[in-house]
């Protein structure tokens, strides 16, 4: 059995020590959670309803534009230099995240999606959840031991695709 706690110590050492974290409400209550790829099959999802899915090669400035409007703090995390799958209705970017390498922890190879998001007017469509299923079973694929979603409010939404929560926290610390 893995020790998540332990887990996110090594992963994120000094987490709680960091000015943006101390800053967080501390009545919101944000989760870490995992889909074991050793022992899941990540669902199937795939392209529908007008939708195409795939690592996105294009002009960075204008897939950030579309990154500020779900969150104003992100854009500057999408760089040249890092993984990112989309979700394209027709030539619009409608949905993305980072498809993040996390290294070896506790002898476990972790990986995860990051700074996931849907364009506003994208939005309740099963887009953003199938780009998600999709990198998972890339991860899968690429022989990853664990996904790992870090710093979530939206827990509900991942468990879908079979993510459970392992950890709970908020600005003073891990909580249960």
């Amino acid at each position: 059995m893995t020790d998540y706690a332990a887990l996110f110590g090594e992963m994120h050492p000094r987490f709680f020590e960091k000015k943006e974290i101390r800053r967080l409400p501390p009545e919101r209550v944000f989760e870490e959670m995992v889909l074991d790829l050793r022992a899941a099959e990540p669902p199937v999802t795939g392209d529908g309803d007008g939708v195409r899915f795939g690592f996105y090669a294009g002009d960075l400035d204008a897939l950030r534009r579309e990154v500020g409007r779900v969150d104003e703090g992100w854009p500057e995390l999408y760089r040249p230099e890092r993984e990112i799958y989309c979700a394209w209705a027709g030539e619009r970017v409608a949905s993305f995240c980072l498809v993040e390498d996390m290294g070896v922890h506790g002898g476990l190879r972790v990986g995860g999606p990051g700074c996931v998001g849907t364009v506003p007017e994208f939005r309740r469509r099963g887009i953003g959840l199938a780009m998600v299923g999709n990198v998972t079973r890339i991860l899968k694929d690429r022989g990853f031991d664990l996904s790992y979603i870090h710093f979530t409010g939206v827990a509900g939404w991942y468990a879908k695709l079979g993510y459970r929560t392992v950890l709970r926290w908020n600005a003073r610390g891990m909580l249960d």
